[in-house]
């Protein structure tokens, strides 16, 4: 099938308040992910639950790249992946069995965010995975789970398997398939996919030295979660996230359309 770039319509009078902030949040998410060089192309994909519709969710149009994506060309589909709102774009099916399973397991999230980093792929092969050798990763391995590659994200059947590997973790890094975050809104798995990718670089940096490393020792990364409240003042993403809204709207401020 082919799929052409359409007309996109501006949706806002036929959604709630709630859902056009939460669509607003998520294209600047995509928008945020295309300036970082987070995305791959078309086929990566930042979900977010549809607020006070629990069985209800926004996922990018497929076969839009995320620099081009707005609030209001979101796709908003049910839990089997059905579209409830069309905008003429289709879903990709792959994207939707990984970030399905997840919202269904884990309601109190309500965004889920993957990408293919060159660098989380890279540290996703190794086999010791993410290393304490950096103040970020510190923040990672409080919560970091990993699940096994299976190949291409469209077997029916994996998804317990990639549930049961989260389980109530944040980060997980996809072997030889990349990372994904979690989180109560965007803003907050949009920080953590910060924090995760940060690490991942900084390891291959510090392993391309080809030098012995220090690695962090376990009685500094004990009590890092309780250390993180106090620096991020109990505020988690939200605290970063009005800066980053703030620059889209000086470089790209597309996203709100």
């Amino acid at each position: 099938m082919s799929v052409h770039q359409l007309p996109i319509r501006s949706v806002r009078d036929q959604v709630s308040a709630e859902e056009w902030q939460t669509r607003v949040d998520l294209a600047a998410a995509y928008r945020l992910f295309a300036v970082h060089g987070w995305d791959d192309l078309i086929f990566t994909h930042i979900t977010a639950r549809v607020p006070g519709e629990d069985d209800r969710f926004l996922i990018n149009p497929y076969g839009m790249l995320f620099e081009e994506i707005t609030a209001s060309s979101l796709v908003k589909v049910d839990r089997a992946g059905a579209v409830v709102l069309d905008n003429g774009y289709p879903v990709n099916p792959a994207g939707f069995v990984i970030h399905s399973c997840i919202h269904e397991a884990r309601h109190e999230m309500g965004c889920v965010m993957h990408a293919h980093t060159p660098a989380s792929i890279a540290v996703s092969a190794q086999r010791d995975g993410l290393l304490p050798l950096s103040q970020q990763s510190t923040f990672v391995l409080q919560s970091l789970a990993y699940h096994g590659y299976e190949g291409l994200a469209v077997d029916e059947d994996e998804k317990q398997r990639l549930v049961a590997d989260l389980g109530d973790r944040v980060f997980m890094l996809l072997r030889n398939h990349g990372m994904l975050t979690v989180g109560r809104s965007v803003a907050d798995a949009f920080l953590s996919m910060y924090v995760l990718e940060s690490s991942c670089r900084i390891q291959l940096a510090a392993q391309s030295a080809g030098v012995e490393l220090h690695r962090i020792p376990d009685e500094i990364l004990t009590g890092v979660e309780s250390r993180q409240q106090v620096v991020m003042l109990g505020m988690g993403g939200a605290l970063a996230w009005p800066a980053l809204i703030r620059k889209l709207d000086r470089i790209d401020p597309g996203f709100r359309d």
